[in-house]
């Protein structure tokens, strides 16, 4: 299963994630598929590709609880709802 979660970089005390696209099985510093952004706990910044992020959650991509709170903040989850109940009225 490919899911979207954090993977901690930055040093002791002061950590910093990139939002990445990986293999479950896999831990999440390991090598990673795809590196949609990056987020800042300290000052509550981020920043994602939307267009990476929703190619990459209309191909399957599980988006883990924080990523999750993260897409729905930027609208990218809401984007791809809203893709996902057009495809299937048609």
């Amino acid at each position: 299963m490919v899911k979207i979660r954090l993977a901690r970089i930055g040093r002791k005390a002061l950590p910093t994630y990139r939002i990445v696209v990986s293999d479950s099985r896999k831990t999440p510093r390991s090598a990673c598929l795809a590196d949609l952004g990056h987020f800042d706990p300290k000052t509550e910044k981020f920043n994602i590709n939307e267009e990476e992020a929703l190619k990459w959650l209309k191909n399957g991509a599980v988006p883990s609880d924080s990523v999750k709170t993260l897409f729905k903040k930027q609208g990218v989850y809401k984007k791809f709802i809203d893709s996902k109940t057009i495809k299937e009225a048609k």
